[in-house]
């Protein structure tokens, strides 16, 4: 019941009643009638005001409701975007701890694997080092040796060419004696003057002919003016064994006789030094030919003056080459 239905009630009630109250009454009635119609519109006024109030409020109460809810899907959505970055973030940091890890480790390993190469490296140039120095040393020597190699080349072929020149010497002296059972030769190094008994010697002599003399006479000259080259004379025989007494008792002692017969000429020569001198038998152990006859025989009878270049120099060079 509002405010307006009872101002009615009330003022039908004084019409009413009007008979029957005082007059007093009656115009506190009416005032207090005045003064609910007055409080109505008050009220009415009041209630317009909070209807207003209410709808503004209704408004913003839907505004706010529509922000909450978009404020909601902004919270919902960026929660979401934060739950999936966390995740991502979480996977990143137990990748990053695996890399680590594994980074730590590959480190450590390359690290030794490093200092191990770092220490063959070393010991690689150590090695080098050593090597090269051996190499410098090897160079030196090999040089040194290849030096002293081509003064042994220097040397020996002075010397073949001085044996060359001998021989030649000694051809041109013993020209004469050609044809005689005479030959000289050069060959290893060495010059072979060979004599047959024939020219030197009676059978199971070992006294020279006067004709041999003179041949060896011509040797000893030679010989006179080479005083670097050892002579080594021998005295070879046939096979057939020797039975002409006179104090010989072979074709042994025969041969050395004979050989000692031509030192003996030779070192009549005064520039001819003895030391360089040797006499040596060979009986029939050297043949140069068959002795299954008498050409063959003759051949091996005979003396041969083998003429050496002295060897000192140059053994001592070949020494010092090895």
């Amino acid at each position: 019941m509002n405010i307006k239905t009872i101002s009615a009630g009330l003022l039908a009630l004084a019409l009413t009643t009007s008979s029957c109250v005082s007059k007093k009454v009656y115009k506190d009635l009416e005032n207090k009638y005045a003064d609910l119609k007055k409080e109505s519109r008050d009220i009415a006024d009041q209630n317009a005001a909070l209807s207003k109030e209410k709808n503004e409020l209704d408004l913003k109460s839907k505004d706010l409701q529509s922000q909450l809810d978009k404020a909601i899907a902004e919270r919902d959505k960026l929660q979401a975007d934060y739950t999936a970055t966390k995740a991502s973030l979480d996977n990143l940091k137990a990748s990053y701890t695996a890399l680590e890890k594994d980074s730590s480790s590959a480190l450590d390993a390359n690290v030794k694997k490093n200092r191990e190469l770092l220490a063959q490296l070393e010991a690689k140039e150590k090695a080098l080092a050593a090597e090269r120095e051996r190499l410098d040393k090897i160079s030196a020597e090999l040089k040194d040796r290849s030096e002293r190699v081509n003064e042994l080349e220097s040397k020996m072929a002075a010397q073949e060419a001085g044996m060359s020149a001998l021989k030649d010497k000694l051809s041109k002296a013993l020209n004469s004696f050609e044809g005689k059972g005479l030959t000289v030769e050069h060959k290893n190094g060495k010059v072979y003057v060979s004599m047959e008994n024939k020219l030197l010697f009676g059978s199971g002599s070992w006294t020279v002919g006067t004709e041999g003399k003179k041949a060896v006479v011509e040797v000893a000259k030679v010989l006179g003016d080479n005083p670097d080259i050892s002579v080594l004379i021998e005295g070879h025989t046939d096979n057939v064994p020797y039975n002409g007494g006179n104090g010989v008792s072979d074709n042994w002692d025969l041969s050395t006789k004979r050989a000692t017969a031509i030192v003996n000429i030779i070192k009549e020569n005064k520039k001819v030094d003895p030391k360089n001198l040797t006499a040596a038998g060979r009986s029939e152990y050297a043949p140069v030919a068959s002795n299954d006859t008498a050409e063959g025989k003759s051949k091996n009878r005979r003396i041969e003056i083998i003429l050496t270049p002295k060897l000192d120099e140059i053994s001592k060079l070949l020494n010092e080459v090895k």
